[in-house]
């Protein structure tokens, strides 16, 4: 009976390892390596952002001040978001159509060389221009990676692997803090052309990372049709199609979701830098403790985002993907109204960043592993990539509005505007009430919606 026992034990140990693929891994590390360095270039610009606009508005011809850095920060921040849903959209669309690894390269490539570039602008403008093309690029990893695990990842351990790669992300934001604390005094213009570290994993991507055959077989499935004349009904144009049933609730379910998890997020990661800098000036710190403790608090907020993105599948699949929504959304809005409206410490920042991390980087995560279990195959990286994008075109207002407000009806108190937007993305929490369960269920393909639909 000892026996018995111990030998399921070593059997439940040894399991994933014998349902996990070297094919699997290696999607897994190349998708996380590039969500994770897409993480370090962005978190890499909202740290330098204050020290950016302070050098650039005075050669635009701006004078410089809270409200004026505020504004014009806010906006270089609303182009990258900009460039990012629209950048998404356009390159799903070419996953679903050209494979996904060769648009992930190409994604990668852009946002890596034109984020290092803006560490040549010479003014806010410029810096915006460069922000935008970078966001066209960095709006293809997220979308083009879910797909690409959820179709490699086809076992149990479908959402952890999404999670894990997810939580590349805010691994990509710790390694920025870490190195803004080691080398910010070197200036934003070398941090910011850091970013072109990202290019490197190009190579790895072609070299390692193949198509999934289920999507590979689409993409050809798809042309041989159109070639012979017998296109079906799931050969529509793939936005198209989002926007009839049975995939219109699904989209309207995952936008919601998306959007409400982006607002939040965005609005406290673009400004809680800066928060902390206001409140060093307020103090009378000196120049090297306000950096110090933005580096620490950045550390702190993505310690806690990396196991909120991480941990999101685990916990899915422990009790379901909208109980874990329900949990995520709670404690991020819990966070954000005891933390930012009021005149905290800094000590009171550096308790509470882990959990807000944990919350916001938990939301975005489970908004990208839910997405691929509501769509199709040959419609799925458009879907997730098109749910996101309007999420962000809706999000890259915001925090351009958090600082207009701020100058104009808080008196330049950016605690009560972030709080103010963040409190939009309640809206996910609307999502959530109609989305389906898909806990324990396999990927939904044309041949199940044309059956579920008597479509062919």
């Amino acid at each position: 009976m000892v026996t018995q026992t111990r030998n399921t034990r070593n059997e439940l140990r040894s399991g994933w390892r014998q349902e996990i693929t070297k094919a699997q891994w290696l999607v897994l590390t190349g998708t996380m390596l590039g969500w994770g360095l897409d993480g370090f270039a962005g978190s890499l610009y909202t740290l330098v952002l204050g020290p950016a606009m302070t050098e650039l508005l005075p050669h635009s011809g701006i004078e410089v001040s809270p409200a004026a850095i505020g504004l014009y920060g806010g906006l270089t921040v609303a182009l990258f978001l900009g460039g990012w849903a629209l950048g998404g959209i356009v390159f799903g669309v070419l996953a679903d159509y050209l494979g996904r690894t060769r648009i992930l390269a190409i994604g990668i490539l852009t946002y890596a060389v034109f984020t290092a570039a803006a560490a040549f602008a010479d003014t806010w403008w410029q810096l915006g221009i460069l922000r935008f093309i970078a966001g066209l690029g960095s709006g293809v990893e997220a979308p083009v990676g879910a797909a690409l695990i959820a179709e490699s990842w086809k076992n149990r351990y479908r959402a952890r692997a999404g999670g894990v790669m997810m939580s590349g992300y805010a691994a990509g934001f710790f390694v920025a803090a870490i190195v803004f604390a080691l080398a910010g005094g070197l200036g934003w213009r070398f941090m910011m052309f850091l970013a072109v570290i990202p290019a490197i994993l190009v190579w790895f991507i072609r070299r390692f990372v193949k198509e999934p055959p289920e999507s590979a077989e689409a993409i050809r499935a798809r042309r041989e049709r159109k070639r012979e004349g017998r296109a079906l009904a799931h050969d529509d144009f793939v936005l198209k199609r989002l926007f009839r049933k049975p995939l219109l609730r699904p989209t309207l379910v995952c936008t919601a979701i998306a959007t409400g998890a982006l607002i939040a997020f965005w609005s406290v990661t673009t400004w809680y830098p800066q928060i902390i800098r206001q409140m060093g000036a307020a103090e009378d710190w000196a120049p090297d403790l306000i950096a110090s403790r933005v580096a620490l608090a950045s550390i702190l907020f993505n310690a806690g985002g990396i196991v909120g993105y991480a941990a999101w599948g685990f916990i899915a699949d422990k009790i379901g993907r909208r109980p874990t929504f329900l949990i995520t959304f709670g404690v991020a809005a819990v966070a954000i109204a005891f933390l930012f409206p009021f005149q905290r410490d800094f000590t009171t920042y550096m308790i509470v960043m882990p959990v807000l991390g944990f919350a916001l980087f938990g939301s975005l995560s489970g908004a990208f592993i839910y997405s691929p279990e509501v769509f199709p195959t040959s419609v799925r990286a458009s879907a997730i990539a098109f749910c996101n994008s309007v999420g962000r075109f809706i999000t890259a207002a915001g925090p351009l509005v958090a600082g207009v407000i701020a100058a104009s009806a808080f008196g330049g108190d950016l605690g009560i505007a972030t709080a103010v937007i963040s409190a939009i993305g309640l809206i996910g929490l609307v999502g959530v009430a109609f989305a389906r369960e898909t806990n324990g269920r396999a990927l939904p393909t044309d041949e199940s919606l044309a059956a579920s639909t008597g479509k062919a």
